[in-house]
Protein backbone atom coordinates (compact mmCIF):
# COMPACT_ATOMS: atom_id res chain seq x y z
CA UNK A 1 0.00 0.00 0.00
CA UNK A 2 2.81 2.40 0.87
CA UNK A 3 4.59 1.70 -2.41
CA UNK A 4 1.44 2.50 -4.40
CA UNK A 5 0.95 5.72 -2.46
CA UNK A 6 4.55 6.79 -3.03
CA UNK A 7 4.35 5.96 -6.75
CA UNK A 8 1.10 7.90 -7.11
CA UNK A 9 2.62 10.87 -5.23
CA UNK A 10 5.69 10.88 -7.49
CA UNK A 11 3.50 10.86 -10.59
CA UNK A 12 1.44 13.78 -9.29
CA UNK A 13 4.59 15.80 -8.49
CA UNK A 14 6.10 14.98 -11.87
CA UNK A 15 2.86 15.95 -13.60
CA UNK A 16 2.75 19.29 -11.79
CA UNK A 17 6.36 20.00 -12.75
CA UNK A 18 5.60 19.28 -16.40
CA UNK A 19 2.61 21.61 -16.31
CA UNK A 20 4.77 24.37 -14.83
CA UNK A 21 7.37 23.90 -17.58
CA UNK A 22 4.71 24.07 -20.28
CA UNK A 23 3.26 27.19 -18.68
CA UNK A 24 6.70 28.84 -18.74
CA UNK A 25 7.16 27.93 -22.37
CA UNK A 26 3.76 29.36 -23.30
CA UNK A 27 4.47 32.50 -21.33
CA UNK A 28 7.74 33.14 -23.17
CA UNK A 29 7.93 30.84 -26.23
CA UNK A 30 10.46 32.99 -28.09
CA UNK A 31 12.91 33.11 -25.19
CA UNK A 32 12.57 29.36 -24.61
CA UNK A 33 13.21 28.51 -28.25
CA UNK A 34 16.23 30.80 -28.37
CA UNK A 35 17.71 29.37 -25.19
CA UNK A 36 17.16 25.81 -26.32
CA UNK A 37 18.72 26.47 -29.73
CA UNK A 38 21.76 28.31 -28.43
CA UNK A 39 22.57 25.62 -25.88
CA UNK A 40 25.53 23.68 -27.28
CA UNK A 41 27.24 20.65 -25.87
CA UNK A 42 31.03 20.59 -25.97
CA UNK A 43 32.15 17.00 -25.54
CA UNK A 44 35.29 17.82 -23.57
CA UNK A 45 35.93 14.18 -22.68
CA UNK A 46 35.86 12.94 -26.27
CA UNK A 47 39.15 11.79 -27.77
CA UNK A 48 38.77 14.22 -30.69
CA UNK A 49 38.33 17.19 -28.36
CA UNK A 50 41.36 16.26 -26.29
CA UNK A 51 43.50 15.75 -29.41
CA UNK A 52 42.45 19.15 -30.75
CA UNK A 53 43.08 20.80 -27.38
CA UNK A 54 46.60 19.34 -27.17
CA UNK A 55 47.35 20.55 -30.69
CA UNK A 56 46.04 24.00 -29.83
CA UNK A 57 48.31 24.23 -26.79
CA UNK A 58 51.34 23.24 -28.86
CA UNK A 59 50.58 25.80 -31.55
CA UNK A 60 50.03 28.54 -28.97
CA UNK A 61 53.72 28.25 -28.11
CA UNK A 62 54.66 28.65 -31.78
CA UNK A 63 52.24 31.20 -33.18
CA UNK A 64 50.46 34.42 -32.29
CA UNK A 65 47.27 35.92 -33.68
CA UNK A 66 47.36 39.12 -31.62
CA UNK A 67 48.50 41.37 -34.46
CA UNK A 68 46.15 39.93 -37.04
CA UNK A 69 43.04 42.04 -37.71
CA UNK A 70 41.04 38.87 -38.46
CA UNK A 71 42.04 36.52 -35.65
CA UNK A 72 39.58 33.75 -36.50
CA UNK A 73 40.99 33.50 -40.01
CA UNK A 74 44.56 33.54 -38.74
CA UNK A 75 43.86 30.76 -36.27
CA UNK A 76 42.12 28.80 -39.02
CA UNK A 77 45.34 28.82 -41.06
CA UNK A 78 47.22 27.17 -38.19
CA UNK A 79 44.34 24.73 -37.73
CA UNK A 80 44.57 23.67 -41.38
CA UNK A 81 48.15 22.58 -40.81
CA UNK A 82 46.97 20.33 -37.99
CA UNK A 83 44.01 18.66 -39.73
CA UNK A 84 45.97 15.99 -41.70
CA UNK A 85 47.48 14.53 -38.53
CA UNK A 86 44.09 14.31 -36.78
CA UNK A 87 42.25 12.41 -39.57
CA UNK A 88 38.86 13.93 -38.78
CA UNK A 89 37.50 15.33 -42.08
CA UNK A 90 34.95 12.58 -42.59
CA UNK A 91 31.64 11.37 -41.21
CA UNK A 92 30.53 11.52 -38.47
CA UNK A 93 31.26 15.24 -38.45
CA UNK A 94 30.85 15.45 -34.69
CA UNK A 95 34.47 14.28 -34.39
CA UNK A 96 35.60 17.21 -36.52
CA UNK A 97 33.54 19.71 -34.51
CA UNK A 98 34.90 18.36 -31.23
CA UNK A 99 38.51 18.59 -32.42
CA UNK A 100 38.05 22.10 -33.84
CA UNK A 101 36.51 23.35 -30.58
CA UNK A 102 39.26 21.67 -28.59
CA UNK A 103 41.91 23.37 -30.73
CA UNK A 104 40.41 26.83 -30.13
CA UNK A 105 40.07 26.21 -26.39
CA UNK A 106 43.61 24.82 -26.10
CA UNK A 107 45.13 27.71 -28.04
CA UNK A 108 43.24 30.43 -26.15
CA UNK A 109 43.76 28.89 -22.72
CA UNK A 110 47.49 28.59 -23.37
CA UNK A 111 47.51 32.30 -24.22
CA UNK A 112 45.70 33.08 -20.97
CA UNK A 113 42.53 34.19 -22.73
CA UNK A 114 38.92 33.15 -22.38
CA UNK A 115 38.16 30.51 -25.03
CA UNK A 116 35.87 31.81 -27.75
CA UNK A 117 32.98 29.83 -29.18
CA UNK A 118 34.65 29.83 -32.58
CA UNK A 119 34.29 26.91 -34.97
CA UNK A 120 37.17 26.58 -37.41
CA UNK A 121 36.56 25.27 -40.95
CA UNK A 122 38.44 22.65 -43.01
CA UNK A 123 39.53 25.02 -45.78
CA UNK A 124 41.83 27.95 -46.48
CA UNK A 125 39.48 29.21 -49.18
CA UNK A 126 37.52 32.39 -48.64
CA UNK A 127 33.87 31.93 -47.67
CA UNK A 128 30.81 34.14 -48.10
CA UNK A 129 27.45 33.53 -46.42
CA UNK A 130 24.33 34.87 -48.10
CA UNK A 131 21.13 35.06 -46.05
CA UNK A 132 17.72 36.15 -47.36
CA UNK A 133 15.36 37.67 -44.80
CA UNK A 134 11.71 38.68 -44.77
CA UNK A 135 10.14 39.38 -41.37
CA UNK A 136 12.50 37.05 -39.47
CA UNK A 137 13.09 39.00 -36.26
CA UNK A 138 12.48 35.84 -34.22
CA UNK A 139 15.22 33.82 -35.95
CA UNK A 140 17.74 36.12 -37.61
CA UNK A 141 19.58 36.70 -34.32
CA UNK A 142 20.22 32.99 -33.86
CA UNK A 143 21.37 32.65 -37.47
CA UNK A 144 23.83 35.52 -37.18
CA UNK A 145 25.13 34.12 -33.87
CA UNK A 146 26.05 30.87 -35.61
CA UNK A 147 27.61 32.62 -38.62
CA UNK A 148 29.67 34.80 -36.29
CA UNK A 149 31.30 31.65 -34.92
CA UNK A 150 32.79 30.82 -38.33
CA UNK A 151 35.84 32.47 -39.97
CA UNK A 152 33.78 33.92 -42.82
CA UNK A 153 35.24 36.53 -45.16
CA UNK A 154 31.91 38.00 -46.23
CA UNK A 155 28.33 37.98 -44.96
CA UNK A 156 25.47 39.41 -47.00
CA UNK A 157 21.96 39.71 -45.58
CA UNK A 158 19.28 40.60 -48.12
CA UNK A 159 16.34 42.06 -46.17
CA UNK A 160 13.31 42.41 -48.41
CA UNK A 161 9.69 43.31 -47.76
CA UNK A 162 10.23 43.29 -43.98
CA UNK A 163 7.90 45.23 -41.70
CA UNK A 164 9.44 44.02 -38.43
CA UNK A 165 12.85 44.62 -36.78
CA UNK A 166 14.85 42.26 -39.02
CA UNK A 167 16.98 45.10 -40.44
CA UNK A 168 17.81 46.63 -37.04
CA UNK A 169 18.65 43.26 -35.47
CA UNK A 170 20.97 42.39 -38.35
CA UNK A 171 22.82 45.70 -38.12
CA UNK A 172 23.23 45.38 -34.34
CA UNK A 173 24.37 41.76 -34.19
CA UNK A 174 26.67 41.44 -37.18
CA UNK A 175 29.19 43.19 -39.39
CA UNK A 176 27.29 41.86 -42.40
CA UNK A 177 26.63 43.90 -45.49
CA UNK A 178 22.87 44.49 -45.33
CA UNK A 179 21.01 45.03 -48.60
CA UNK A 180 17.52 46.29 -47.87
CA UNK A 181 14.52 46.46 -50.20
CA UNK A 182 11.18 47.88 -49.03
CA UNK A 183 9.34 45.50 -51.32
CA UNK A 184 9.50 41.69 -51.29
CA UNK A 185 11.83 40.44 -54.03
CA UNK A 186 11.78 36.74 -53.17
CA UNK A 187 14.36 34.46 -51.59
CA UNK A 188 15.79 33.30 -54.92
CA UNK A 189 16.27 36.85 -56.20
CA UNK A 190 17.93 37.69 -52.88
CA UNK A 191 20.39 34.84 -53.36
CA UNK A 192 21.22 36.03 -56.86
CA UNK A 193 21.83 39.55 -55.51
CA UNK A 194 24.15 38.23 -52.81
CA UNK A 195 26.00 35.97 -55.24
CA UNK A 196 26.53 38.89 -57.59
CA UNK A 197 28.18 40.89 -54.80
CA UNK A 198 30.24 38.14 -53.16
CA UNK A 199 33.88 37.69 -54.16
CA UNK A 200 34.75 34.60 -52.10
CA UNK A 201 35.75 31.13 -53.30
CA UNK A 202 32.83 29.44 -51.51
CA UNK A 203 29.29 30.80 -51.37
CA UNK A 204 27.05 29.46 -48.61
CA UNK A 205 23.30 30.11 -48.92
CA UNK A 206 20.82 30.18 -46.03
CA UNK A 207 17.28 31.39 -45.37
CA UNK A 208 16.50 33.73 -42.51
CA UNK A 209 13.70 31.57 -41.11
CA UNK A 210 15.71 28.42 -40.35
CA UNK A 211 18.47 28.68 -37.68
CA UNK A 212 21.17 26.10 -38.35
CA UNK A 213 24.06 25.25 -36.05
CA UNK A 214 27.47 26.20 -37.41
CA UNK A 215 28.53 22.58 -36.91
CA UNK A 216 25.94 21.45 -39.49
CA UNK A 217 27.32 23.84 -42.13
CA UNK A 218 30.81 22.31 -42.09
CA UNK A 219 30.00 19.45 -44.56
CA UNK A 220 28.80 21.93 -47.20
CA UNK A 221 32.00 23.96 -46.92
CA UNK A 222 34.12 20.81 -47.00
CA UNK A 223 32.21 19.54 -50.04
CA UNK A 224 33.37 22.54 -52.07
CA UNK A 225 36.87 22.24 -50.59
CA UNK A 226 37.08 18.65 -51.89
CA UNK A 227 36.01 19.48 -55.43
CA UNK A 228 32.25 19.86 -55.59
CA UNK A 229 30.96 22.88 -57.48
CA UNK A 230 27.48 22.58 -55.96
CA UNK A 231 27.03 20.99 -52.53
CA UNK A 232 23.33 20.21 -52.03
CA UNK A 233 21.37 19.51 -48.87
CA UNK A 234 20.37 15.83 -48.76
CA UNK A 235 16.72 15.84 -47.63
CA UNK A 236 16.10 12.26 -48.81
CA UNK A 237 16.23 10.73 -45.29
CA UNK A 238 13.41 13.04 -44.19
CA UNK A 239 10.95 12.27 -47.02
CA UNK A 240 7.99 9.90 -46.92
CA UNK A 241 7.66 6.83 -49.11
CA UNK A 242 7.41 7.47 -52.86
CA UNK A 243 3.64 6.95 -52.89
CA UNK A 244 3.15 9.66 -50.27
CA UNK A 245 5.40 12.34 -51.78
CA UNK A 246 3.94 15.68 -52.82
CA UNK A 247 3.96 17.09 -56.35
CA UNK A 248 6.93 19.38 -55.64
CA UNK A 249 9.13 16.44 -54.63
CA UNK A 250 8.03 14.47 -57.70
CA UNK A 251 9.11 17.37 -59.91
CA UNK A 252 12.50 17.65 -58.22
CA UNK A 253 13.09 13.93 -58.62
CA UNK A 254 11.94 13.93 -62.25
CA UNK A 255 14.31 16.75 -63.15
CA UNK A 256 17.28 14.88 -61.70
CA UNK A 257 16.33 11.76 -63.66
CA UNK A 258 16.00 13.88 -66.81
CA UNK A 259 19.52 15.18 -66.20
CA UNK A 260 20.78 11.59 -65.80
CA UNK A 261 21.42 12.16 -62.10
CA UNK A 262 18.97 9.79 -60.37
CA UNK A 263 21.52 9.51 -57.57
CA UNK A 264 20.53 13.02 -56.46
CA UNK A 265 16.96 11.81 -55.84
CA UNK A 266 14.81 14.85 -54.89
CA UNK A 267 17.71 17.04 -53.82
CA UNK A 268 17.72 20.43 -55.44
CA UNK A 269 19.16 23.94 -55.35
CA UNK A 270 15.68 24.99 -54.25
CA UNK A 271 16.49 23.74 -50.75
CA UNK A 272 18.87 25.46 -48.36
CA UNK A 273 21.46 25.34 -47.09
CA UNK A 274 23.63 24.69 -50.09
CA UNK A 275 27.03 25.91 -51.23
CA UNK A 276 28.49 26.94 -54.58
CA UNK A 277 32.06 27.26 -55.80
CA UNK A 278 33.40 30.43 -57.39
CA UNK A 279 33.71 28.38 -60.60
CA UNK A 280 29.93 27.82 -60.61
CA UNK A 281 29.13 31.53 -60.45
CA UNK A 282 31.72 32.33 -63.11
CA UNK A 283 30.41 29.56 -65.40
CA UNK A 284 26.63 30.04 -65.23
CA UNK A 285 26.48 33.56 -63.78
CA UNK A 286 24.58 34.83 -60.75
CA UNK A 287 21.37 35.72 -62.62
CA UNK A 288 20.21 32.09 -63.22
CA UNK A 289 20.04 31.63 -59.43
CA UNK A 290 16.74 33.51 -59.63
CA UNK A 291 15.25 30.16 -60.75
CA UNK A 292 17.28 27.50 -58.87
CA UNK A 293 16.24 24.46 -60.96
CA UNK A 294 17.31 26.29 -64.15
CA UNK A 295 20.65 27.05 -62.50
CA UNK A 296 20.97 23.35 -61.71
CA UNK A 297 20.27 22.47 -65.34
CA UNK A 298 22.89 24.94 -66.56
CA UNK A 299 25.40 23.53 -64.08
CA UNK A 300 24.71 20.01 -65.32
CA UNK A 301 24.99 21.02 -68.99
CA UNK A 302 28.32 22.69 -68.24
CA UNK A 303 29.49 19.51 -66.50
CA UNK A 304 29.99 21.11 -63.13
CA UNK A 305 30.41 18.72 -60.24
CA UNK A 306 27.09 18.48 -58.38
CA UNK A 307 26.86 16.38 -55.23
CA UNK A 308 25.72 16.12 -51.64
CA UNK A 309 27.17 18.34 -48.95
CA UNK A 310 25.34 17.84 -45.67
CA UNK A 311 21.95 16.57 -44.60
CA UNK A 312 19.69 18.89 -42.59
CA UNK A 313 15.98 18.46 -42.04
CA UNK A 314 14.67 21.79 -43.30
CA UNK A 315 11.30 20.25 -44.19
CA UNK A 316 10.17 19.96 -40.59
CA UNK A 317 11.71 23.27 -39.57
CA UNK A 318 10.49 25.33 -42.52
CA UNK A 319 8.44 28.29 -41.34
CA UNK A 320 4.74 27.93 -42.11
CA UNK A 321 3.34 30.91 -43.98
CA UNK A 322 0.02 31.70 -45.53
CA UNK A 323 1.30 30.87 -49.00
CA UNK A 324 2.99 27.53 -48.34
CA UNK A 325 0.44 25.41 -46.47
CA UNK A 326 -2.12 22.99 -47.83
CA UNK A 327 -2.07 20.49 -50.68
CA UNK A 328 -2.09 23.23 -53.33
CA UNK A 329 -0.50 26.54 -52.43
CA UNK A 330 1.31 29.45 -54.06
CA UNK A 331 4.77 28.27 -53.05
CA UNK A 332 4.18 24.78 -54.47
CA UNK A 333 2.91 26.31 -57.72
CA UNK A 334 6.00 28.53 -57.87
CA UNK A 335 8.44 25.65 -57.42
CA UNK A 336 6.59 23.42 -59.90
CA UNK A 337 6.63 26.28 -62.42
CA UNK A 338 10.37 26.68 -61.82
CA UNK A 339 10.91 23.03 -62.67
CA UNK A 340 8.81 23.31 -65.82
CA UNK A 341 11.08 26.17 -66.90
CA UNK A 342 14.09 24.02 -66.09
CA UNK A 343 12.80 21.04 -68.07
CA UNK A 344 12.08 23.33 -71.03
CA UNK A 345 15.65 24.65 -70.87
CA UNK A 346 17.04 21.12 -70.71
CA UNK A 347 14.96 20.06 -73.73
CA UNK A 348 16.18 23.07 -75.73
CA UNK A 349 19.77 22.06 -75.05
CA UNK A 350 19.46 18.27 -75.27
CA UNK A 351 16.47 17.68 -77.54
CA UNK A 352 12.77 17.30 -76.84
CA UNK A 353 13.29 13.83 -75.37
CA UNK A 354 16.18 14.95 -73.12
CA UNK A 355 18.58 12.36 -74.59
CA UNK A 356 16.08 9.53 -73.94
CA UNK A 357 16.23 7.93 -77.38
CA UNK A 358 13.31 6.32 -79.22
CA UNK A 359 14.67 3.35 -81.18
CA UNK A 360 11.48 1.27 -81.55
CA UNK A 361 8.91 3.43 -83.34
CA UNK A 362 9.11 3.82 -87.12
CA UNK A 363 7.15 7.04 -87.09
CA UNK A 364 7.40 7.73 -90.80
CA UNK A 365 5.20 4.73 -91.61
CA UNK A 366 2.27 6.35 -89.81
CA UNK A 367 2.35 9.39 -92.03
CA UNK A 368 1.51 12.90 -90.86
Amino acid sequence: MRRRTRTRTRKVIKGKMMLKKRARRRASPRAFRKKRFLTKTVRIFSRSYQSGKAAGKEDAALYSIDQDPFQKKALNRFWMKRIPSLNITRKPWQHYADAAKGYVHGFQKAKGRHPHDWLLVPTNKSIAAIVTVKNEEDTIGAILHQLNRLPLDEVYVVVNGSTDRSFEITRNLSHAVVISYPQAVGHDVGRAIGANMAQSDILLFLDGDIPIQAESLIPFIYGIEKGLDIALNDVTPFLSSFARLDSVTYMKQFLNVALHRPDLAANSMTAVPHALSRKTVETIGAHPLIVPPKAQVLASINRLNIGIGGSINVIRRNKLREGNVGMKNKMADLIIGDHIEAIKLASERSGERLDFVDTQRKRAFAGG
